[in-house]
């Protein structure tokens, strides 16, 4: 999960302070006389609704996206011990070993479990520095999307093995066949929660910090104006020079709802 922003209290701490200087040049009343357009009191007005409104979107979207992150947890928590109890009852109920090799393999990647051991190779440090740790390409299959997808193919496979009739109504057939069911669908609440959240934290970026029309340069460029018209030491520029409407970094979820780990649903960013 990459948030590495100040905050949702950063974003609205600039749309608070974009209130505030326009609170304070509408008292310069016209003397504050611009002749560009978007710091015109008029467009500030503007730009400050489309700021809050931009805040509002996220603030609706980010309990959304928790609730189906809560949810997902919750549901794929008890998949690794239900296929331990399903991997246990085939092989209670005698298959011969051939069928009991394509069940391993789908039950590993469920695990996310290597098939063998890794050979690392020989790795000699130079005379002088750090042995360097050896490197190997990860084929866990943990992720939300494969887990689902690999939980289903495992139910297709027990749906061809006669032997596996369980009594236990939580091992058969049907009930896992629903299972799988609510996998797919509750990763994909999380999917589609997860853009609307990620669109609107876009937008509401771009709507803050892009180059010229964002509400950061476009308060720098009020701020100029007042030193231009009234001189940096007077007290009409010593009212806002204070306001802050320094850049943010921003928010990515495109890795974390697709196919990240079980972790923690996100903080407001």
């Amino acid at each position: 999960m990459i948030m590495p922003n100040n905050g949702e209290s950063g974003h609205a701490n600039k749309v608070a302070n974009l209130n505030e200087l326009i609170s304070f040049i509408s008292g310069y009343g016209e003397a504050y006389n611009p002749s560009y357009e978007p710091i015109t009191l008029t467009a500030l007005s503007e730009l400050a609704a489309v700021a809050a409104n931009s805040l509002a979107v996220v603030n609706e979207a980010l309990p959304v996206f928790n609730a189906a992150a809560s949810a997902r947890e919750l549901q794929f928590a008890p998949v690794g011990k239900l296929v331990t109890r399903i991997l246990n009852t085939l092989r209670a109920s005698g298959v011969p070993e051939p069928v009991m090799t394509p069940v391993n393999a789908v039950v590993r990647k469920i695990r996310g479990n290597r098939a063998v051991a890794i050979d690392e190779p020989d790795v000699t440090a130079t005379e002088g520095e750090p042995t360097p740790a050896p490197r190997h390409i990860s084929v866990s299959q943990m992720s939300f999307d494969n887990r689902a997808e690999n939980f289903g193919k495992l139910v297709m496979l027990l749906t061809g093995i006669p032997q596996y009739n369980p009594n236990e109504p939580e091992l058969k057939i049907a009930a896992l066949t629903e299972l799988a069911a609510i996998l797919k669908s509750t990763n994909n609440a999380v999917i589609n929660a997860g853009v609307t959240l990620s669109n609107a934290r876009i937008n509401r970026d771009m709507i803050l910090y892009r180059d010229t029309t964002g509400v950061c340069d476009i308060a720098l460029a009020v701020k100029n104006y007042v030193k231009a018209v009234f001189g940096a030491g007077s007290p009409q520029y010593k009212q806002i020079s204070g306001l802050k409407f320094s850049r943010a970094k921003t928010a990515d979820l495109s890795n974390f709802f697709m196919t990240s780990q079980p972790v923690q649903p996100p903080q407001p960013d």
